[in-house]
């Protein structure tokens, strides 16, 4: 089989090629779903200089537990999961050895004059975000950002659909408060 035949493979006839031992088929699911995690980590990871070494960590766990993967859900959710794990665990190791893990919150919010509003308006929420505790940030930005159902964002960090409810509840509350002084810049 060559690599022509693999890129019609669906992710999950990808995941089967590699488990039987095809070598170029992981390797297919990591470019397609590269850029998509990318964007996961740096949403999840306090750290940018860490996302990297938490991708990598991610890719690593996928290769290995690709045999126990189950049809029961999508690929990219599969995947999904284990690189927001990888966050976690990267940031719980970044705790325990004492690093800073939410940058101080010293530039001003946006201001309406400024033609750069639009930029400054998005760091501000990227701030604010950041300074949501991780349960609260991580079920308003799967929800919210990447789009995933209540239920599916649930399954992917294994708690009840009412606990992501009531997370991104208490978190939207919180970001109004903070970004309250933004409404008027908008």
């Amino acid at each position: 089989m060559n690599r022509g035949e693999l890129e019609h493979f669906s992710d999950a006839q990808l995941l089967e090629a590699h488990v039987n031992g095809h070598r170029r088929a992981f390797t297919l699911l990591v470019r397609r779903h590269h850029d998509r995690m990318a964007a996961v980590a740096y949403r999840t990871m306090n750290d940018p200089q860490e996302v990297p070494d938490a991708l990598q960590d991610a890719w690593t766990k996928a290769h290995e537990m690709a045999a126990q993967f189950r049809a029961d859900s999508q690929v990219s959710s599969w995947l999904h999961r284990i690189v927001v794990n990888a966050c976690l665990d990267r940031m719980r190791r970044s705790r325990v050895r004492g690093a800073k893990l939410v940058p101080e919150f010293d530039a001003q919010l946006a201001d309406p004059c400024d033609r750069t509003r639009d930029v400054d308006l998005a760091i501000s929420i990227n701030r604010a975000m950041r300074l949501l505790p991780e349960d609260q940030r991580r079920a308003i930005l799967l929800v919210d950002v990447e789009g995933y159902s209540v239920a599916e964002t649930a399954e992917l960090l294994g708690v009840a659909t009412g606990t992501i409810k009531s997370r991104c509840a208490r978190g939207r509350l919180r970001l109004s408060v903070m970004l309250r002084s933004l409404r008027a810049a908008v």
